[in-house]
């Protein structure tokens, strides 16, 4: 099978990899209908994780072609969405809602590679979700939005409590700040801001259920947010980038005793405890628990109540993953579907 691998940063290709094999009982292969390019893949892109012959992709949909003898909950011909952890579901720590924290917990990133033709998912029942039939084709990028971008940005915005009465401030206009303003118009925040300077992002933002655009960014920023709110700041921050200056720009954003939210890959990021103690908020977040989310999202996208299909804006075969990596490196694309 074709799959992409990055020898190292920037080295981005296509080529034969061997098809997967089902190793253990609770294993499945998916022949993956699509998967794309997350803003989190950029990371080792820009050498800023170690990249070396690294099998890519997290996220991914399709049709199960085969299953373990201890698979229960999928068979063969099932349309699937998974997340980008696997989880055997049923641990304590997932019990309690925390599946990307698992005790078996393993990242599809690297070890297993979804932008490929085929994928082995370790833990099936788990970590995959069959949607109620087979998706009409137009439904296939929201269905694969799920596995990964729409359910971070959902766990954000729960992680910051959004919902009714509530101002939701959005810092990052990728992918999954994008998502995050979706989510939060879904829970009942009665005011969206959304932090961005792209033209297009903000009209995609805006379509997601933003009420307000802010272009300023750090202490300017902040103030901004102030200024909305009453000097008092917003009850909800979102944080979707994971730069010093984004994760410092969320925390002064949020109110005294408000939620901060953060699912920004935060490399680097260094929070001086005196400020965070004086901030007095709520924190949560970290790699987000998409399996907890995954069959109430499916539904929603099913039933065409939420179309996160849209934060697609650029759509190549995955034999041009290459162009992809690069065309949402140089920010000419919010995230980048590839085709099989």
């Amino acid at each position: 099978m074709r799959g992409v691998v990055m020898y190292t940063a920037g080295d981005v290709r296509v080529e034969e990899r061997e098809d997967p094999k089902i190793i253990e009982p609770t294993d499945a292969i998916v022949k993956l209908t699509a998967t794309c390019i997350c803003g989190s893949d950029l990371w080792p892109y820009r050498g800023i994780e170690p990249a070396d012959h690294t099998l890519m992709g997290h996220e991914y949909v399709g049709l199960v072609e085969e299953v373990g003898a201890a698979v229960k909950t999928v068979k063969p011909g099932d349309f699937v969405v998974g997340s980008f952890v696997i989880s055997d579901n049923t641990c304590e720590i997932c019990q309690a809602g925390f599946q990307s924290k698992c005790v078996h917990a393993e990242f599809v990133h690297a070890g297993i590679g979804t932008q490929a033709e085929k994928a082995r998912i370790p833990l099936a029942d788990g970590t995959l979700v069959a949607t109620p039939g087979q998706p009409d084709p137009e439904l296939i990028p929201a269905l694969l939005a799920a596995s990964d971008v729409l359910g971070t940005g959902w766990f954000a915005a729960v992680a910051a409590q959004a919902g009714p009465g509530k101002t939701v401030a959005v810092v990052g206009d990728g992918a999954v700040g994008l998502m995050a303003v979706l989510a939060a118009k879904q829970l009942g925040a009665e005011r969206i801001i959304a932090m961005s300077r792209h033209p297009e992002r903000q009209k995609l933002a805006r379509y997601y259920g933003a009420t307000d655009i802010v272009e300023e960014r750090g202490e300017e920023g902040i103030a901004k947010i102030k200024e909305l709110t009453n000097g008092l700041g917003a009850h909800s921050v979102i944080e979707a980038v994971g730069t010093q200056e984004s994760f410092m720009q969320a925390v002064g954003a949020t109110r005294g005793g408000g939620h901060l939210g953060y699912v920004g890959v935060n490399y680097d990021v260094s929070i001086p405890g005196i400020e965070l103690f004086f901030a007095g908020i709520h924190t949560l977040g970290g790699p987000a628990p998409v399996r907890r989310f995954l069959p109430d999202l499916i539904q929603l996208i099913w039933d065409r109540e939420i179309d996160p299909g849209k934060v697609f804006d650029l759509t190549l075969p995955l034999d041009q993953a290459a162009e992809g990596y690069k065309a949402m490196d140089e920010r000419r694309a919010t995230k980048v579907l590839l085709a099989l």
